[in-house]
């Protein structure tokens, strides 16, 4: 029975992105803009796509901002099912960084492409750079950046060690850096397949951290900043925290201040 209820759950879920990766990519070519495409996908795409995958999506109450003004959202990265819950819970249209090969990919690399996700070339030191300068000049033009710091999926639900890049980018844009986590997507959606469970997925957003005349020097104090705020708002919505083996160092007092 669960077997054929995933299977059922997975074709509606291919089908639902096909069409509305179709239907963003005709949008963004008529209107030069991937404004309308982003909207539709958090609007349209991402709640259906949360429906169908049987989980209660629960989110904390956000923050009061203008999200009109560009920022970098981080979040901790449990399963695939973190991005349609990202989209549907942040009401801002989002652009993302991804791992360049994505751009082959067809419908989705077609999407990310035509509607300004930043692709980073982590093989390749120089292009990553490049890349992330290029996507400092996309947010200060006024985009917004989602990124996945941890690099990968956890599966378990521990928030793992951050990688620097996406700290580069906020210091060379001189954003805010919005601290994010969610917890559950792991049991609803577990890595190693497609095995849909159902249970509830939590999200919960912090205070913004400024990065506006912080120097480039900064970029590791602020990865543990962020971390350490990733994983406060994880415990608080009933996730882990941490990695056992790697929890960080408390934060120095002037940065606790500023989380």
């Amino acid at each position: 029975m669960r077997i054929a209820l995933n299977l059922l759950q997975g074709l509606f879920l291919v089908i639902w992105s096909v069409f509305w990766i179709s239907l963003a990519v005709l949008a963004t070519v008529c209107t030069l803009s991937g404004e309308l495409a982003l909207k539709m996908a958090r609007r349209c795409w991402a709640p259906a796509l949360i429906w169908g995958s049987g989980a209660r999506f629960r989110v904390e109450p956000l923050p009061a901002l203008d999200w009109t003004k560009p920022r970098i959202f981080v979040l901790n990265h449990e399963s695939m099912l973190d991005i349609p819950c990202a989209f549907a819970a942040i009401p801002s249209n989002l652009r993302f960084v991804a791992k360049h090969s994505l751009k082959y990919v067809p419908f989705l690399g077609w999407y990310m492409w035509l509607t300004g996700m930043v692709f980073v070339n982590r093989g390749k030191r120089e292009q990553a750079f490049a890349s992330l300068r290029k996507g400092g000049e996309r947010i200060r033009n006024g985009a917004t950046i989602l990124a996945f710091p941890e690099g990968t999926r956890t599966g378990r639900g521990h928030v793992l060690p951050f990688k620097k890049g996406i700290f580069v980018l906020a210091l060379e844009a001189g954003v805010p850096i919005v601290p994010v986590a969610i917890s559950g997507s792991a049991k609803v959606l577990p890595t190693g397949g497609f095995r849909l469970r159902g249970g509830e997925v939590r999200l919960k957003m912090g205070a913004p951290i400024p990065t506006a005349g912080r120097p480039p020097e900064d970029r590791d104090a602020l990865m543990r900043e962020v971390r350490e705020a990733v994983i406060r708002l994880h415990r608080e919505i009933g996730g882990a925290g941490g990695a056992p083996d790697r929890e960080p160092a408390p934060a120095r007092q002037a940065h606790a201040s500023v989380a």
